[in-house]
């Protein structure tokens, strides 16, 4: 069974960093895409950043985390990492991770991943 565990999340002030972390077990790690989205209160959840399998030498990113989020991936960890800099009030949010099987990282879309994590709560104080 495919499983995904977030961690990291937590109550920063503005102009903070955060890593938060993605533990995936239960699936062959290297052949997934793995992908962050975000939802904040009252609103839908939303793309943030992708990277490609296997070894995610491609990555994209929502425009308004380009230049301060940085995702990673250590596939002998079984693990994706999403860095979290210059945070802003406007960043708080569930942050979830997600896994595309052979998945497109181009594709933003919330369908286009088969499994997902129960989310970290991200706030960030002004």
């Amino acid at each position: 069974q495919v499983k995904l565990v977030e961690s990291g999340g937590g109550l920063v002030q503005a102009g903070d960093s955060l890593r938060l972390a993605c533990a995936a077990s239960g699936l062959t790690f290297s052949t997934f895409a793995m992908g962050w989205f975000r939802q904040a209160p009252g609103r839908e959840r939303e793309f943030v950043a992708a990277i490609s399998w296997p070894g995610g030498s491609r990555n994209y990113y929502a425009d308004s985390v380009k230049g301060r989020f940085t995702i990673s991936r250590d596939n002998a960890k079984n693990t994706v990492y999403l860095q979290m800099n210059s945070l802003k009030p406007e960043d708080t949010a569930v942050y979830y991770c997600a896994a595309a099987r052979y998945g497109s990282v181009s594709n933003r879309a919330i369908s286009a991943y088969e499994h997902w994590g129960q989310g970290t709560q991200v706030t960030v104080s002004s």
